[in-house]
């Protein structure tokens, strides 16, 4: 028989067994019930619709273009008439020079054309003093011709009537002589005439000479004028000043290295991007098809994106980066996109239409690849299927393989999941199904 103190302690084994196996069977069959409560998921429906295929890409923005305003003429400047950073129309007003010097070239060029005009009018005067002059002695050579004529007629007559016997000789001579003195006059008048129409020629190169004078006065006053013009300075573009580098009252040279101040053209404006060499071919592709139409998004405002579309593509690829240059341009007439900003670029290719879309949340990525978890609507179980998936657009994923429009999957609890495991449907399902 056993002592009273070993069979105390052998009941007391026993009992200590008998806990610790119900209190393991309690465990066990907690864990049971574990497996087999419900994980709480959000599910969304698999839905079909247009999706547009984009590239992402971060761009910089760059001004349409760049002007430097610089004086063409030396002188104090004597106003300026913008504030630093301002936008300016094109032909605004921006600064003014001294023009005394200018004014003073001007009127001198002016007073130098009517001197011109004037000698003109004189040419032009000797000219026709000088025709008519021609003309004068043409008249007289007439008169002087028929006198001649008549002498020598009178001059043979009594020529004859000498060889008759009728006159004397002394008269016959008289008669001769005043033929011959008529015949030397009708040759001093062709040599007057002679001496007239070269003075009339020499008139009308005197005229000449004056309208070609005018001419270069002309000119003077023309350059005196667009010299005075330079003493205002206006804007050549629209766009925004910069810095001002010259104050008022500061004397300026003529084309100084330094300019009075930059404007930017930011309206419309370009953003420039680079895209791999190996994105090219596709880009080419849609492009050859239309306009590419870009997105413009401003951090911490991704809800606004400005519009734009592809406008640029480089001519050659940069080796040593291996990638390609694009610029896109944008009306920006609102003035969100400023030079120097950095800003997400959407480069909308083209559209994919009829495609199957489901929560980007819902692709999960095992050993075998992509897969979605599928809610079965009858017991509220998840099978875990494989998908092909295509493009992604902003939240959501095409997948080209695996589903169907209407199908259920699960976008948030998947960790808690397993094929087959019990599934309890969340309030935000609902919200997102509308």
């Amino acid at each position: 028989m056993l002592p009273k103190q070993i069979a105390k302690g052998i009941v007391l084994l026993g009992l200590i067994g008998l806990c610790s196996c119900t209190a393991s069977e309690a465990q066990s069959s907690k864990q049971k019930d574990k497996t087999k409560q419900a994980v709480p998921v959000v599910v969304a429906t698999v839905t079909r619709k247009t999706i547009p295929i984009e590239l992402q890409q971060t761009g910089t923005v760059v001004a349409y273009s760049t002007v430097t305003v610089k004086s063409q003429i030396a002188g104090q400047l004597m106003g300026v008439y913008f504030q630093e950073g301002q936008n300016v129309k094109k032909g605004q007003l921006l600064f003014k020079i001294d023009s005394r010097t200018q004014q003073a070239a001007l009127m001198q060029a002016q007073a130098n054309r009517q001197k011109a005009i004037a000698l003109v009018k004189q040419s032009q005067a000797n000219l026709s003093k000088a025709i008519a002059q021609v003309n004068q002695d043409k008249a007289t050579l007439l008169k002087d011709q028929t006198q001649a004529k008549n002498a020598q007629v009178q001059a043979q007559r009594y020529n004859s009537l000498l060889g008759q016997g009728a006159i004397s000789k002394e008269q016959a001579e008289q008669f001769r002589t005043s033929s011959d003195a008529q015949k030397a006059t009708v040759l001093a008048d062709n040599q007057g005439i002679a001496n007239s129409v070269a003075a009339v020629e020499a008139a009308k190169a005197d005229v000449n000479n004056t309208k070609a004078e005018v001419s270069a006065a002309d000119a003077a006053v023309d350059t005196a004028k667009i010299a005075l013009s330079y003493s205002s300075i206006y804007s050549p573009i629209a766009g925004r000043t910069g810095k001002l580098n010259v104050n008022q009252g500061n004397l300026i040279g003529n084309n100084d290295s330094n300019p009075l101040v930059t404007i930017s053209q930011i309206s419309p404006i370009y953003v420039s991007s680079s895209l791999p060499q190996r994105l090219l071919p596709e880009l080419n592709k849609y492009r050859a098809q239309g306009k590419i139409e870009v997105d413009a998004i401003i951090p911490k405002d991704e809800q606004h994106p400005e519009r734009g579309e592809l406008s640029f593509i480089d001519s050659g690829v940069d080796t040593s980066t291996g990638t390609i240059q694009l610029k896109s341009t944008f009306a920006n007439t609102s003035g969100r996109l400023s030079p120097g900003q950095f800003v997400n670029l959407v480069v909308r290719l083209t559209q994919e239409p009829n495609a199957i879309v489901v929560p980007t949340t819902a692709v999960q990525t095992g050993q075998k690849g992509q897969f979605v978890y599928v809610l079965n609507p009858a017991d509220k179980t998840v099978d875990m299927r494989p998908v092909v998936v295509g493009n992604a657009v902003n939240n959501e994923t095409v997948i080209t393989q695996g589903l169907k429009e209407g199908e259920q999957v699960v976008t948030d609890g998947q960790f808690n999941l397993r094929p087959k495991a019990k599934v309890q449907i969340s309030q935000q399902s609902r919200v997102n199904s509308q």
